[in-house]
């Protein structure tokens, strides 16, 4: 339901209020579920009416809603039931425990055993937990108290308990100032009209009693009177006919009108006046018009009603259906281009229409010359100024230097086209045919991802309209780069934009992934639309190509998607087309052609419609290898239509004329000349990268690692040169017996990268499930990603493998595993997430609430904890899945229990943000570790602190102030794995001695993370240069290194390391890798070898029993 039917429905509950209708007041408000009336509901429980209380709350939620919801229920029906006991109503009680009690056995069997017994009690009273009931009145106040707590904390509640602040009689007042306009258009207005009906138009009766003409179908006289008001509707006075009420603007779709009275003049179907008068329009009269032409009238305060020669468009206007073929459609597949990387925008040339410009989730932008099939230009993404660049976004190109394009897109004239990235940047390239595309802008347009991008023509100069993550649009020079126009007012991010025109009216329509639509002029007047896109879902909106009808197409959380004609002078849809499945993975994409033909990429398919038909009209899969719901775009004829695979390509497929051109121009060069020629604009000057794209430290050769003074535990200075157990790099002499293993080609191990569809964003966390059949991503953008395989020929166990590919798993729902963000910049969150043992549920948090997903549904099961402060790290107790240990980003650590909503206590110990955390169930033990480089231990019984130390930071080695250090107990339960930018360390708990550390070479810059693997015999490490070494757990002695280039394409341009490595459950030779450039990879070695590389021996008690090692208690001095 629109936003200006939600409000009409409060006004009718007032005036059914003020008219004392209470029970179909209270009827309403349960239909419409719009406002729950607390007062309402307070009655109904303290009288005991229960079966009205359940009944009014099923229009809000329903049992199994959420926690909160099947709380309400329970404890209704439990006072329900004890209330029939007290009566000692036997048969009544056993009729709710089997009626309505039962349904809460499948949550809590024990609970509902529990409540069973009471029926063998005399008096439930013995029951010690219920010894405090008392009388029905007390218990029935107590209950009522809880109740409202759980209905405020509900999410399905929010916004439902406040009714609308807005003066009384409202909709007396509106109908009252109808009546006046009404009045104002009557061709003989009487000083005191008498109103006889509010079922038809108003007019007066003409002075010798002959009946008064239509205002629609008769001309108005030159001037209108300023005739006296009505009389009042009610306790209202007359309403005088001022300019105070401005009708709605853009012929019914404006919900917030500008208090600001315009002049009203017409423009069209949409019914935008035009900029200059920064006016608002008044809606069409809704008598269907004859033979004479269509009157516009001026407001109220102007004494001259305008004739105009134009008609206006009928509400319900219906197109002819022109004779067409279905080989009208291009439907056969001529080619297929390999992109190397998931496309995410395309766009044909507007007059080269073989021209097709790809856009990839890693950045890269393309042009196609499709009658050849060959890649005529290529673009990487690259900073073309950093030091231009603000603060936030340089710090953010510095921790992760990749980007996915978002949108691409052709100026009109196909001398320009734009680009926007996930990240901030917007660049403008102008295209002189060839492989010449030269830099023209680079504006950092958005605070975090720039999600749309369109050019416009406002005051007849080319303009950039781009919209972003930072719930703004904004209007940019094409030329110069300078901004005109900045339009706030979306409330979550805004997802996609339109702009057009009627006649010489410039407007542009937003959507946001709220599902709100908002439409905005050329102005500073605010939005003239607030209207609901179908489903609340992400909508994408779209004109057909002569600019006459208007489209859009989206997909809701719940993975409903919907694509629908929109009737532009009532602002509601018109047509709603069938056909589209219930299982797209993301938004589903449309595109329309010849004024005829809507197309989507729904379920690994391309669909089409015929304009004027619900009724899906064919779909062709297109050969297969298309993606759950692919990107698609046709030229401008209709005759070619390009469509992304899920193989990085593209396929074009053609209808008979488009084969047709193709094969004219196969054979013959591109001819450059009829693009239209770009003013060439010097571009940016090109700022280094080179700091942020060379590894930390020198060049990469192997040497002695640097000696570094330690305190030792005698408090002796010594350096890791006289620490044996603590040394990587081998001697000389030891070299010549034993040889690093070293892997530096693809031919050398066995790897995969796991197919992505998604958006790449970097992957912050990454675990294998417990089974070892899936693997679990959490990504910077807050998204989760699941691939699992399946048991088959090839991988008869169905675990995680190389050599099959799995699959990214989504429920049918389609939705994705998204965290809450709240108001938070997800670059400066702290992800972090918690697998179940049974893998059945996650535990998650990107910087928001910590949401509770579930695994085979991706559903929320409950959000709780909203910042600050935010969690930062995640762990289940080993013995109870109930309880949480939260880390939180105020450097606290909260124990929560989720089956009653409460922090059961908070540990101080840290000084900056917690990192990590690792229980030990055979100590009884929690370890924490900090930004602060600190180790706390504390006890599961009493949770008092026992021990804490903190590492000890080799000299030479600067730690970054905010560097983690993450912790993980052994198979032992023992022994301790601390992993910090500088340093692998083994510390032996509870008391934290520490006995070996492991102090990498510079050359390989700082370890990123590091994990044992599932028997705990080795220690995989990753680096910010790409590398990953595997040592050997006992010795914490190198043993073998994995060069990104036998996992990683060579990419000079791109910088790809591992952020997160995660063990193999079961196959202690097998890790995953989480990129930068948002991939996931897996490494084994290859079959032949079985295991990465041989142990170097044990050196001078370098062995398994070695207990010597740093154990400093005190921070080092830095």
């Amino acid at each position: 339901m629109s936003s200006l039917s939600r409000e009409l429905v409060f006004l009718i509950l007032q005036f059914l209020d003020e008219e004392k209708f209470k029970d179909t007041v209270h009827k309403l408000e349960q239909e419409s579920g719009f406002f729950f009336n607390l007062r309402y509901f307070e009655e109904m429980v303290t009288n005991g009416e229960w079966d009205e209380v359940e009944k009014y709350l099923s229009g809000f939620t329903k049992v199994d809603d959420n926690r909160y919801s099947m709380k309400i229920f329970f404890e209704i029906r439990k006072q329900k039931y004890l209330e029939a006991l007290d009566k000692r109503d036997r048969t009544k009680a056993v009729e709710i425990l089997v009626k309505d009690l039962k349904v809460f056995s499948a949550f809590n069997e024990e609970l509902f055993k529990e409540i069973t017994h009471l029926l063998t009690l005399e008096n439930f009273r013995e029951n010690e937990q219920l010894s405090k009931y008392g009388d029905t009145k007390s218990a029935r106040g107590i209950m009522l108290a809880e109740l409202k707590k759980l209905i405020e904390a509900n999410p399905l509640f929010r916004d439902k308990l406040q009714f609308p602040t807005f003066k009384n009689s409202r909709l007396r007042t509106l109908i009252n100032q109808s009546l006046n306009w009404q009045h104002q258009l009557c061709k003989n207005p009487r000083p005191n009209p008498d109103i006889k009906t509010l079922f038809v138009d108003h007019s007066c009766g003409q002075p010798n009693g002959a009946r008064a003409p239509s205002p629609v179908t008769n001309p108005l006289m030159s001037a209108v009177p300023k005739a006296g008001g009505f009389p009042p509707l009610g306790a209202h006075g007359p309403f005088q006919p001022t300019p105070a009420a401005l009708p709605t603007s853009l012929a019914g779709w404006m919900a917030n009108p500008t208090p600001v009275p315009h002049p009203v003049a017409s423009a069209g179907p949409i019914g935008l006046t035009a900029p200059n008068n920064a006016a608002a329009i008044l809606k069409r009269p809704r008598t269907p018009p004859t033979n004479n032409p269509a009157l516009d009238y001026q407001s109220a305060d102007s004494e001259h009603v305008l004739k105009r020669s134009r008609p206006f468009a009928m509400p319900d206007e219906t197109h002819g259906q022109s004779s067409y073929s279905l080989d009208d459609l291009p439907k056969t597949v001529v080619m297929t281009l390999s992109q190397g990387s998931a496309v995410k925008s395309m766009d044909f040339h507007p007059v080269q229409q073989i021209l097709l410009l790809v856009g990839t989730n890693i950045g890269d932008i393309m042009v196609w010359e499709v009658g050849s099939g060959e890649k005529i230009a290529h673009k990487t993404f690259k900073v073309w100024d950093l030091s231009a660049c603000s603060m936030p976004l340089q710090a953010s190109l510095a921790n992760d230097y990749t980007v996915s394009v978002n949108r691409v897109v052709w100026s009109p004239d196909g001398a320009l086209f734009g680009v926007a990235y996930s990240k901030h940047i917007v660049h403008i390239y102008s295209y002189h045919g060839g492989d010449d595309l030269r830099n023209r802008l680079e504006i950092e347009a958005h605070a975090g991802s720039v999600n749309d991008l369109a050019f416009s023509y406002p005051n007849k100069q080319l303009s950039v309209v781009t919209c972003g993550e930072d719930r703004v649009i904004k209007v940019w020079d094409a030329a110069s780069g300078a901004k005109q126009h900045t339009f706030e007012g979306h409330e979550a991010p805004v997802y996609s934009i339109c702009p057009h025109h009627k006649e010489n009216i410039q407007f542009i329509f937003s959507t946001a992934t709220d599902g709100k639509i908002k439409a905005w002029l050329y102005d500073n007047m605010g939005s003239r639309v607030d209207y609901n896109a179908p489903g609340q879902s992400s909508t994408a909106m779209q004109y057909s190509a002569d600019g006459t009808r208007l489209f859009s197409c989206g997909t809701n959380k719940e993975g409903e998607s919907f694509l629908v004609e929109w009737n532009e002078s009532e602002g509601a849809v018109k047509r709603t087309y069938f056909g589209l499945g219930k299982r797209p993975v993301g938004v589903v994409q449309f595109d329309t052609t010849k004024n005829r033909f809507l197309a989507a990429g729904d379920e690994f398919s391309v669909k089409f419609w015929d304009m004027d038909n619900l009724n899906l009209l064919t779909s062709t899969p297109a050969d297969g290898g298309l993606p759950p719901s692919p990107c698609i775009r046709f030229n401008k004829e209709g005759t070619l239509l390009a469509v992304s695979t899920d193989d990085n390509g593209v396929k074009i497929l053609a209808n008979s004329d488009g084969v047709r051109f193709l094969r004219t121009v196969e054979n013959r060069s591109f001819d450059a000349s009829r693009v239209a020629p770009a003013a060439i604009v010097k571009a940016p000057s090109v700022g280094p990268f080179g700091s942020n794209n060379a590894t930390i430290g020198t060049t990469i050769g192997d040497r002695a690692a640097p000696v570094a003074a330690i305190v030792g535990t005698n408090n002796d200075a010594r350096t890791l040169a006289d620490i044996k157990p603590r040394i990587t790099e081998e001697s000389a002499e030891k070299s010549r017996i034993w040889k690093l293993t070293e892997i530096n080609e693809p031919s050398q191990c066995r790897s995969l990268r796991l197919p992505d569809s998604l958006t790449a964003m970097r992957v912050s966390r990454l675990i294998y499930t417990n089974s070892g059949v899936a693997i679990l991503a959490l990504a910077s953008n807050a998204v989760h990603k699941l691939w699992k395989w399946q048991r088959n020929d090839r991988n008869v166990t169905g675990k995680a493998t190389t050599s099959v590919a799995p699959q990214l798993w989504q429920p049918s729902s389609g939705i994705l595993m998204t965290n809450d963000i709240s108001d938070t910049n997800p670059e400066d969150a702290v992800p972090c997430f918690a697998l179940s043992k049974n893998d059945s549920y996650v535990m998650s948090a990107s910087g928001g609430k910590i949401s509770l997903f579930n695994m085979m549904t991706f559903k929320t099961m409950t959000t709780f904890m909203p910042p600050p402060p935010a969690a930062t790290f995640l762990a289940f107790h080993p013995q109870d899945n109930n309880i949480i240990a939260i880390g939180m980003d105020d450097s606290s650590i909260q124990i929560y229990n989720v089956r009653v909503d409460e922090v059961k206590t908070k540990l101080k110990g840290h000084q900056k943000r917690i990192t990590g955390l690792a229980f030990s169930h055979t100590l009884n033990v929690l370890v924490s570790s900090g930004a602060d480089s600190q180790l706390c231990v504390w006890s599961t019984d009493g949770w008092e602190k026992q021990a804490s130390k903190f590492l000890q930071i080799p000299n030479g080695r600067a730690a970054s102030p905010h560097a983690e250090t993450r912790v993980q107990f052994h198979l032992d339960q023992i022994h301790l794995l601390a992993v910090h930018e500088t340093q692998i360390a083994i510390f032996e708990a509870p008391k934290l001695e520490c006995l070996k550390q492991w102090v990498p070479r510079e050359a390989s810059g700082p370890i990123t993370h590091a994990t044992y693997s599932c028997d705990s015999q080795s220690i995989y490490v990753s680096f910010e240069d790409g590398s990953v070494g595997v040592l050997t757990a006992s010795t914490l002695r190198l043993r073998c290194r994995i060069s990104p280039a036998a996992y990683l394409p060579p990419n000079p341009s791109l910088r790809v390391f591992p952020l997160v490595i995660a063990a193999h459950p079961s196959d202690p030779n097998q890790f995953a890798l989480g990129l930068t450039d948002g991939g996931v990879q897996i490494v084994e070695p290859l079959e032949s070898e079985g295991k990465w590389g041989t142990s170097p021996p044990a050196e001078n008690g370098a062995g398994p029993s070695t207990t010597s090692g740093v154990t400093g208690s005190e921070p080092p001095q830095r």
